[in-house]
């Protein structure tokens, strides 16, 4: 899972080297190989679905715990991302300012931080929360940086498809905070996010697909025609939203939950078959304007998360 981030404000010299900054300026650049815009809707993910868990609201410690590791753990992995994936950053004009390319912070530094964010993640979930989603939690990580940056993304275009597994680790991580095992619901969700990653991801690398192809990165809006790819976004669309009504006999849902999912889930699959439509008018990568099912995923997924918080406070049985 991924959002558009900011582009880091450090830079080097016309020589190369580093331009000095102060304390601000280290924390900020610590903070970008983060990615924070990520971890954002990782946590949307995570947060919701501990109500949902809980039917009612869970413990505000429990909340703060699980937060707190999810976020030490996305961290890391977007660091290990980012250290891993430094000479592909370096030719992408999206990404040719974070603090590895300029140089503001060193290769080994950022393996470092990457290495103590992971391990801090699991040592206080395991302590503060439970073994279990310190096991997921490690398992995140290890999907994300094993399977997808090192294995899958410079190899196949269906990189973003299975790498993605990494991105719905946070529904089973909360799942798991409130009762400490795995169950059908989490389950449920865990395949919405699955299917909605591609949806999510692809138009952002329709937009940006001269970079992926400048770096070698086998994308498969870089290696298929756009109304190829059009086609493979409005099935995965139609899945997620078959997944996600799919919770309401799973998991008991109410009218509430219904409502948003119909109605969000409908406009979603307007701006995918728009997309299909304009892929199929137009060989313009600009009269496509596939950032507006990028952006309008993220509103998706937030939006779907949300009744699942709100559906077990307010429950209106069906």
């Amino acid at each position: 899972m991924t959002a558009l981030e900011p582009r880091s404000h450090a830079s080097t010299t016309g020589s190369g080297a580093v331009r000095t900054g102060g304390f601000r300026s280290v924390v900020h650049d610590y903070v970008a190989l983060t990615k924070p815009r990520i971890i954002e809707l990782l946590l949307v993910t995570t947060f919701p679905v501990m109500f949902l868990a809980e039917r009612g609201f869970p413990p505000a410690w429990l909340v703060a715990a699980t937060l707190v590791g999810g976020t030490l753990s996305a961290s890391s992995a977007n660091t290990l991302n980012c250290y891993l994936d430094r000479d592909i950053d370096k030719v992408m004009h999206r990404t040719s300012n974070r603090p590895l390319v300029t140089g503001a912070i060193t290769p080994r530094a950022a393996l470092v931080f990457g290495i103590v964010l992971g391990a801090l993640s699991v040592v206080w979930l395991g302590l503060l929360v439970n073994w279990l989603s310190a096991a997921l939690s490690l398992g995140a990580i290890v999907l994300y940086v094993g399977f997808y940056t090192m294995l899958l993304k410079r190899r196949t275009s269906q990189n973003i498809v299975w790498g993605g597994v990494a991105g719905c680790m946070p529904v089973l991580i909360g799942w798991s905070a409130v009762t400490n095992k795995v169950e059908w619901p989490a389950v449920v969700l865990f395949l919405v996010v699955f299917f909605w990653t591609p949806p999510h991801y692809w138009p952002l690398s329709m937009r940006f697909k001269e970079d992926y192809a400048a770096a070698h990165v086998p994308m498969l809006p870089v290696v298929a025609k756009d109304l190829a790819v059009a086609r493979q976004v409005v099935l995965y669309t139609w899945a997620t939203v078959a997944a996600s009504l799919a919770l309401v006999p799973v998991a008991s849902m109410g009218w509430l939950y219904l409502v948003v999912a119909v109605v969000s889930g409908a406009l979603f699959l307007v701006e995918a078959h728009r997309l299909l439509s304009r892929a199929r008018a137009s060989a313009d990568a600009k009269a496509l304007r596939a950032m507006r099912l990028f952006h309008y995923s993220i509103s998706y997924l937030t939006l779907l998360f949300l009744g699942v918080a709100i559906d077990p406070l307010l429950h209106l049985s069906l």
